[in-house]
């Protein structure tokens, strides 16, 4: 009986020894986008530092694009409108881990500050972390559709918002060399 009781303890550690090392491989497997794309092509911006919002496209003719938003993602999309998108995934809020953007629950809104946007678009796996998400920080769900739909509607908005920072954060430069 005490055998038996010992084999068991073994398998259970085993096993989840086993999981924990298959989590730890699909969080670097999921990151390895950020190593061979670690900036933004459109901005600039550290998508490592950005890894919950990142996107991740790939064509159909097996070119890969890497951005940091959403809003980076749409202009992708909008300027090479003769290739078709074979896959995009998109950052999970929470786990940081690549997922479908197309089946994940997006949430448009609330009080977080979005990534190059005023109006925050953040993706879940999860429904429920959405909902938990909304219920912290306001917003509504919506579908992908949806989100590249509102990422459009912004993008003047939104770059008209990202050259401004700009020639502040120029400026401050600009001053603290002069100083």
């Amino acid at each position: 009986m005490e055998r038996k009781g010992g084999i068991m303890k073994r398998a259970s550690i085993f096993i989840m020894s086993l999981a924990f090392c298959l989590a730890l491989t699909g969080m670097v497997l999921a990151q390895e986008d950020v190593q061979k794309h670690p900036s933004c092509k459109y901005c600039g911006m550290s998508r490592e530092h950005f890894v919950h919002s990142r996107v991740y496209i790939e064509y159909d003719d097996g070119s890969t694009v890497a951005t940091c938003s959403i809003h980076c993602a749409a202009l992708d999309l909008a300027l090479n409108f003769d290739r078709t998108p074979k896959s995009i995934q998109v950052g999970d809020y929470n786990s940081r881990g690549l997922i479908d953007a197309e089946k994940a629950s997006w949430v448009i809104g609330g009080g977080k500050m979005g990534v190059m946007t005023k109006r925050a678009k953040w993706a879940f796996e999860k429904r429920e972390d959405a909902d938990a998400f909304i219920k912290e920080n306001g917003g509504t769900v919506i579908t992908f559709d949806e989100a590249m739909k509102a990422a459009y509607e912004d993008m003047y908005a939104d770059t008209k918002m990202i050259r401004e920072k700009r020639k502040m954060m120029k400026q401050k430069t600009m001053e603290h060399k002069h100083q």
